[in-house]
């Protein structure tokens, strides 16, 4: 098969804009703005989706989102990242900070290009960094990406094979948002209208800190056996791997502390809307200084957690209010009220809780296993060393 560049196969490649005044021009609801925080490897986050008007979008035209359509992320630490348009976000545009990819649909299919930009990833991350303070990958460069094209029915049989792991992995995220769920209305049946005394995190809490991060551009701190957390992790409600890892060298010159395996770990800043959203940890793993960590007994670390969760808005508004750049501190959360459980229902709770984390923790370990093979059927299926003419379609 002969190369062929994107831009011969490709009806659009294209990024957007943010409309003028900012984030204070989006409003609560309208045309979806997706920017770089909604795209995550392979999937579409609708956590911090921004809207804006019908006369801003106007403006936008040029970068109108139709469903499958590849967005990749094209700057800064989230360079490279790609998924496909969720349909049940539309209408939508995109920002400045993301490109649009759409196949010619007689030549290539959209998630056909997806595999191949995840494929070349690594490639696309040395392309972001050459020459540039800022990682970034520009329009000349996407339209400039040469793809070993095979025809369509074979795109189709490889796009079934890594289409079958995506779902399957997509529907143990969707079991699990589901047990979350479960849980949290039996929290709310048990404490949301409850007349209990008032007490703060801190008097739940063992210990309450943050961490730090080893310098960046010394590499010997990088990519070493020991995960690492950062504020922008905590886009999920339960993490069980990290994007960033660091090395002994890296723990031993930085202020970055260890989190243990079912702490609560909180985003003191970060961009957009990350700043007051909460997870669980479910693996040991050192954090930045813009992660809180509240470390409990077992017998409360439930209720603390699904207490917070539930209270994004009331952790943003205190930020808001107490901070010229609206962060969290250690103080703030320690000082947090919440109100004292009595004893029975916080037992009930604790116990019907732990009965649930543990199928999460399970569903998330089979999809870590399940991205792996993915990721190494990935390179074999896209050059064809893997033979896919005998598939059935």
């Amino acid at each position: 098969m002969a190369l062929t560049k994107l831009i011969d196969i490709c009806s659009k490649i294209g990024s957007g804009a943010t409309p003028k005044g900012g984030k204070e021009a989006y409003c609560e609801k309208g045309i979806s703005l997706v920017r770089s925080q909604n795209i995550l490897d392979f999937s579409f986050s609708c956590d911090g989706l921004a809207h804006i008007t019908e006369e801003q979008a106007e403006k936008l035209s040029n970068v109108e989102l139709k469903e499958n359509d590849v967005l990749l992320n094209i700057t800064g630490d989230s360079v490279a990242r790609a998924c496909t348009m969720d349909a049940q976000y539309l209408p939508a545009r995109v920002n400045q900070h993301v490109a649009i990819i759409r196949g010619n649909a007689d030549k290539v299919l959209n998630s056909f290009l997806l595999y191949f930009l995840q494929w070349r990833k690594g490639f696309l991350l040395q392309l972001a960094s050459a020459g540039a303070t800022r990682n970034a990958l520009t329009k000349g460069m996407i339209e400039q990406l040469e793809i070993d094209l095979p025809p369509l029915e074979q795109q189709e049989r490889v796009v079934s094979i890594l289409n079958a792991l995506q779902a399957k992995m997509k529907n143990n995220q969707q079991i699990n948002d589901n047990l979350y769920e479960m849980v949290n209305t039996y929290y709310t049946s048990l404490f949301k209208n409850a007349g209990y005394e008032i007490t703060t995190v801190g008097s739940y809490a063992k210990r309450i800190y943050s961490g730090g991060t080893p310098t960046t551009s010394n590499a010997a701190y990088w990519d070493g056996p020991f995960s690492w957390f950062s504020s922008g992790e905590t886009r999920n409600h339960f993490v069980i791997s990290t994007e960033k890892a660091i090395t002994q060298a890296g723990i031993d010159n930085s202020s970055t502390k260890l989190a243990k395996k079912h702490d609560i770990v909180m985003a003191s800043a970060g961009q957009g809307f990350t700043r007051g959203q909460t997870s669980m940890l479910l693996l040991n793993t050192y954090v930045n200084q813009s992660v809180i960590v509240i470390h409990a007994e077992r017998n409360v670390l439930p209720y603390l957690f699904w207490n917070l969760t539930n209270r994004y808005n009331e952790l943003r508004a205190i930020s808001d209010s107490s901070s010229i750049r609206g962060s969290l501190t250690t103080k703030m959360i320690s000082a947090f009220k919440i109100p004292l459980a009595d004893e029975e229902s916080l037992q009930a709770f604790t116990d019907f809780a732990w009965s649930i984390i543990p199928q999460i923790e399970n569903n998330l370990l089979e999809n870590e296993c399940l991205a792996v093979m993915r990721d190494s059927l990935l390179p074999k299926l896209m050059s064809g060393e893997i033979d896919v003419s005998s598939i059935q379609l």
